[in-house]
């Protein structure tokens, strides 16, 4: 009897054979390289290279002109490189409109939480603020010292004023002379 694999009755048989395997993110990612070069100046210069050294080659009169004057076969390559170009940069959009919508999310997220935050410390900046408006102040304390000591100069010299009287008037039981 065969052994008995788990990983056998797990997996989910593939329709597609084993030499044909791929991955849509090395497919996207490579799409994307290409769309990146043919957006540079690299690319149509050497593109305009190749168009020249063709057209020289097949005019020049040399003996082996294999694409004579109206170009057909340069047409069609031309032609072909359109045909795959054009899939691939749409490809490599589409990834782009996915990160830009995951970017897009991301942020929307962040601002959120920033202005729950923020929201939170004016919460917190108005307790603090009323928590202070409840406490002594310096110029406060300042002020109502001032009013005690004021106080208790006018009681020391009520009572400079009484001993001062009480030393000058004879009280009761003295006799006067």
């Amino acid at each position: 009897m065969a052994d008995y694999n788990r990983n056998d009755l797990d997996t989910p048989v593939s329709r597609t054979p084993k030499w044909f395997r791929y991955d849509a993110d090395s497919v996207g990612a490579f799409a994307e390289g290409i769309a990146r070069f043919f957006g540079t100046g690299q690319y149509l210069m050497w593109q305009t290279v190749l168009v020249v050294i063709w057209i020289l080659l097949n005019v020049g009169g040399f003996a082996w002109n294999w694409d004579p004057y109206p170009f057909i076969l340069l047409n069609l390559a031309f032609s072909t490189q359109a045909a795959y170009a054009a899939p691939l940069i749409l490809l490599a959009q589409n990834r782009q409109e996915d990160r830009d919508r995951v970017t897009l999310t991301e942020d929307r997220r962040r601002s959120e939480q920033t202005k729950a935050d923020t929201e939170f410390l004016a919460r917190e900046l108005a307790s603090v603020r009323l928590s202070v408006g409840e406490t002594v102040t310096r110029d406060y304390l300042r002020h109502e010292l001032e009013d005690l000591r004021s106080l208790l100069e006018r009681i020391e010299a009520k009572l400079d004023d009484a001993s001062a009287a009480r030393l000058t008037d004879p009280t009761q039981g003295d006799v006067a002379t």
